[in-house]
């Protein structure tokens, strides 16, 4: 049985129930490095196997290897399927395979309830990483996500190989939004060192961000209330 677990932002407080359940009735735990190492005090009891950033088929199928014989999870960080391995494992898996896929909750959710409310209304997901999609293909979604007003809410902005990202990013958008669109950071969501911040987009540009960041950019709609990222449905004209 092969359990593909979201186990939510890191701390045990935004881990589901379901989650939680699913890691209790595994004997090995496989994961991400760094994702192991967030998880193993939760369950010392457990077997724990993992792989480096980029190794992620070779988790999978050490996970479905494994769980030929054993109850298995795979853990994701925040959700099982938004860029998590859920797909993967299906992909690779044999017709007969046992796999449950147990939801979690990701960071547009956790970095933007540090945040405020900016996901009130209808918002885009997009990863600035370019390992898998290519740099045309993100700006693309970029142009079509502004210019259709969605709340934009970026995984992966920056890391040591695309430092200049976030800003290539920002620049797209500002041809369709103004420099003071209302934007968020969440960063280190559920972990040490957790921050949020609310600033505009034209701050957005520059400011400094890493792979444990969750960028937010508003609508035309987004506000700033009392230090709060807010995109409002419009309930309050109704």
């Amino acid at each position: 049985m092969l359990y593909i677990v979201g186990f939510g932002p890191g701390d045990t407080g935004g881990m589901t129930l379901a989650a939680k359940a699913a890691l209790e009735r595994s004997e090995v735990i496989v994961g991400y490095t760094a994702y192991v190492e967030l998880i193993r005090a939760v369950f010392p009891d457990k077997a724990f196997m993992s792989t480096p950033m980029g190794g992620e088929a070779e988790r999978v199928r050490l996970a479905l290897a494994e769980a030929s014989d054993k109850t298995v999870a795979l853990i994701c960080g925040g959700d099982s399927q938004v860029y998590g391995l859920a797909g993967l494992a299906l992909e690779l898996a044999e017709p007969d395979a046992e796999i449950e896929i147990v939801p979690g909750v990701t960071s547009a959710l956790s970095g933007g309830a540090l945040l405020g409310a900016p996901l009130g209304h209808d918002f885009a997901v997009i990863s600035l990483s370019d390992l898998l999609t290519p740099w045309d293909s993100i700006e693309r979604r970029l142009r079509c996500a502004a210019e259709g007003g969605f709340v934009i809410a970026l995984y992966n902005p920056s890391s040591k190989k695309r430092s200049g990202h976030l800003a290539r990013a920002c620049g797209i958008v500002l041809n369709y939004r103004g420099p003071d669109t209302v934007c968020g950071i969440a960063q280190n969501v559920g972990r040490a060192g957790e921050t949020a911040r609310v600033l505009t987009l034209g701050e957005l540009k520059n400011a400094a961000v890493d792979m444990f960041t969750t960028v937010f950019i508003g609508s035309s709609e987004t506000k700033n209330i009392y230090g709060k990222m807010v995109t409002p449905r419009g309930y309050k004209n109704v």
